[in-house]
Formats: C-alpha cells, structure tokens, sequence
C-alpha cells in the first residue's frame, strides 16, 4: 500500500474519532454547568474544558477572554479554524475517504459523505434551534453509522488496519482528556472528595462515554472515583479503557508487522508495546498515588510518541 493511501485512511479514522470526542466534552460540559459552581479554582465548567482538551490558547485567540457556553460551542462543534471541531474532523474524514474512494467500500463512502451532506444542512440551520444534546447524537451516530459499516463491509486487509489503528490511537487519547476534565473541575476543598457532588462528576464522566450502564454492570451501583477510573484505565472488558484502546492499537500494528516484515522498521509496534506493560504493570491505587493528572499526562505523551512513530515507520515514503 501507498504511504499517501495508508496516512489517509490512518487520519480517516482518527478525525472520525475526534469528532465524536469533541462532542462527548460538549456533552460534559452540558452536564457539569448543571451543578452550582464552586467560586474557586478555576472561573467555570467551559473554562476546565478547554484545559483539559489543551485547546485555551487557540480559543482565547478566537473568542478572546468570552469563554460563555455560546462560544464553546461554535468552537467545539462549528469552527472550521479549530482543527478538532466536530465540522473540521468530518469534513477531512470526508475528504480523506474521497482520495483513497478506491480502497473503501460504498457502504463507508455512502456513510461518510452522508454525515458531510447532513453536516452541511445543520450548519445552515439557526443556532438557537440547536441544543447541544442534539449535536452530540449528531455526532455519535454518524460516527456509530461509519464504523459499523468499516467492520461490517471492509477486508481485513493492512487499510483496515490503519483505519482502526487510528481509531485506537485516538480513542486512548480521547479516554485520557475526558478523564482529566475530571481533574480540571474537581472541587477545590478537599472535603468534597467523595461527596455526592464528586460522585455526581464522575457519572457525567462515564455517561459522556456511553459507559453509564457498562459500569454498573461490571461493579455494581456504588461509583466512586477509584471504581470509574479503574472502569475507564485499567478494565480490559470496557470498550474505552485506555488498556482497551491501547491493546488494539498494538493488535493493529502487529498486524502491520506480519504484512510488510523486516522491509519496514517496527518502531511504532515496539513502543506501543512498551506502553502497554507498562500500563499493565500499574493498578489503580498506584495510579492514584502517582496522582491521576500526572498519570494522564504521561499516557497522553506514550499516545503522541506512538503516533509519531507510527509516521515515521508508514507514512515517510518508507514502505
């Protein structure tokens, strides 16, 4: 396969998956600004959302200091100057399918370009007949539409796994970032830690991921924080643990290695590997005791090393 063709479907998947984690911070965001604020730390829910989505910077030199949930919104779901909005990722979804039309079936083009035609007609409509609980099935169910129909019609060949390898890379970034919302909008006084208002955050956590009824499956009703980020890190049965991600993610570049043998470096493959054991290695209390922010940010970091080596090894004209 061609470096162009393999970066196009890898980023086809990754925009698509970045698309629907712009959606679940709008989702919450939403949620969250439901609770009365604190008056301390930092100035409001929409705020922590940028912080933890490390996107304060490009949105102050948009919008300025206006961070209102107005603003949040057209830059998270509508703002084409903002490359993780929900209309940017599907649109170079789109566009990314359209140059590799050839090596996906019609039934994923059809569901692309149907999400980009649908995209087009809810831009158009007024924004006050727009609710944020509406965009977010927008997008979930696009993004649900596309991916049925790569593991429903797409041979399992090296295209499709670069499309999922995308996806599980950026699904594992995605867990992470909404996960560190959490630490962004924790209560500053200690006392609160435990109470109903924390618990309250983290079940908008594990229902902004669709894991609500999951996790009461596999630990009961009781949520406390060690519980949901057990569920959301370390648990290999939840679909978007970071263990989860991040084992497809070696799964789909080991499957890479068996195509294209010793003719292309495996350094993407060994690294993830490596942060795979490492991960494995740790339990949560350990996670904890590290600190949870600073246990993400160095899991984020592992993500972005992958990535790049991920280019590096596939995409450099090197295959």
């Amino acid at each position: 396969m061609l470096s162009r063709t393999a970066a196009n479907l890898f980023w086809m998947g990754r925009h698509l998956e970045r698309a629907e984690t712009a959606a679940r911070l709008l989702d919450v965001g939403q949620r969250i600004t439901l609770l009365p604020n604190t008056e301390e730390g930092y100035r409001n829910e929409w705020e922590s959302l940028l912080r933890s989505a490390g996107a304060r910077g490009a949105f102050a030199s948009r919008y300025g200091d206006a961070i209102n949930q107005d603003n949040i919104v057209s830059w998270l779901f509508f703002d084409c100057d903002n490359p993780s909005s929900v209309a940017s990722c599907i649109e170079r979804a789109r566009e990314g399918g359209r140059i590799v039309r050839t090596a996906l079936t019609s039934q994923v083009w059809d569901a692309l370009n149907t999400a980009y035609q649908e995209l087009r007609d809810l831009k158009r409509q007024p924004r006050e007949t727009v609710d944020t609980a509406m965009l977010t099935d927008f997008t979930t169910r696009h993004g649900s539409t596309v991916r049925g129909a790569i593991n429903a019609t797409q041979l399992r060949s090296d295209g499709w796994h670069f499309i999922n390898l995308g996806y599980s890379l950026e699904r594992a970034d995605a867990t992470s970032r909404l996960l560190d919302v959490k630490y962004f909008v924790l209560l500053p006084r200690v006392e609160f830690v435990g109470s109903g208002l924390d618990n309250y955050q983290w079940q908008v956590i594990l229902r902004a991921l669709s894991a609500h009824r999951a996790f009461h499956w596999a630990y009961g009703g009781d949520i406390t924080a060690s519980k949901v980020a057990d569920f959301l890190i370390l648990n290999g049965e939840s679909p978007r643990s970071l263990l989860t991600s991040l084992y497809e993610a070696v799964w789909n570049l080991e499957g890479l290695v068996r195509r294209y043998g010793e003719g292309v470096p495996a350094t993407a493959s060994v690294k993830a590997r490596q942060t795979l054991e490492s991960l494995m290695a740790r339990d949560i209390d350990a996670i904890f005791d590290e600190g949870l922010h600073e246990f993400l940010t160095w899991f984020i970091g592992e993500i972005g090393a992958i990535s790049d080596a991920v280019h590096d090894d596939y995409f450099s004209g090197r295959m």
